[in-house]
């Protein structure tokens, strides 16, 4: 009976041991998977493409504007749009979008590319002296930079184009008196004419039409920056 009494003791012993130990190896394993999950929750967090769209409070281009925003949020980026001031900005073929960034709030650093966005309203943008600070910060901390339609003369106007290929929107600018084209060669820019043109980090684009391929241009040359290239 004392054997009996023994043997049964030691039979608790072993199956307390033995479910401590599955409950330890459940444990880690579910920490494990905690751990994984957090892991690439920040591996997620790193490899977020930032972007910053400067957009004008009146005259935006629709277009240009909506395509590249939306195809930058599909690919999972954070975009952030900024203009002259906060409110409803209103594009020249009646989109509305409400701003809530102003262009002084605007740190370059915290962004991997700034895009700004043409159309009508472009001479408010390139009016405002924050445009051309945001544009010339950029290029000076190896940002990517792009300029579609209008706004490639934003980059003109802060001496950025000087040496480079680039394309702008061909037509008449009455605020500077000349044609588009004419005032980037003026500032030292090599016109293209192209739709799309890619200079090192800076990317310029022609117009509405050429903006789908205008917002893959940006995301491929975000893609091979982060990937060292």
């Amino acid at each position: 009976m004392r054997f009996v009494g023994y043997a049964f003791l030691s039979l608790i012993i072993i199956l307390f041991i033995t479910g401590c130990s599955a409950n330890v190896k459940s444990n880690i394993g579910q920490n494990t998977g905690k751990q994984t999950n957090q892991n690439q929750q920040n591996i997620q967090g790193e490899n977020m493409k930032k972007i910053a769209m400067i957009i004008s409070p009146k005259g935006y281009q629709d277009v240009e504007f909506g395509t590249p925003y939306r195809y930058f949020k599909d690919q999972g980026a954070q975009v952030d749009v900024y203009s002259t001031k906060k409110g409803t900005a209103n594009g020249a073929l009646g989109g509305t979008f409400n701003v809530e960034h102003t262009l002084s709030e605007l740190n370059v650093s915290n962004y991997n590319a700034i895009v700004f966005v043409g159309g009508p309203g472009t001479p408010l943008l390139r009016n405002d002296s924050n445009s051309t600070k945001i544009a010339k910060d950029a290029v000076a901390s190896g940002k990517i930079l792009g300029a579609i339609c209008w706004s490639p003369t934003i980059l003109a106007k802060a001496g950025l184009l000087k040496g480079k290929n680039a394309t702008v929107w061909y037509g008449p600018d009455p605020e500077l008196g000349m044609l588009t084209s004419e005032y980037l060669e003026e500032q030292g820019a090599k016109y293209t004419g192209q739709d799309v043109t890619v200079d090192g980090n800076i990317i310029t684009a022609d117009g509405p039409t050429s903006a789908q391929k205008y917002a893959e241009a940006i995301w491929k040359k975000l893609v091979e920056k982060q990937q060292g290239h």
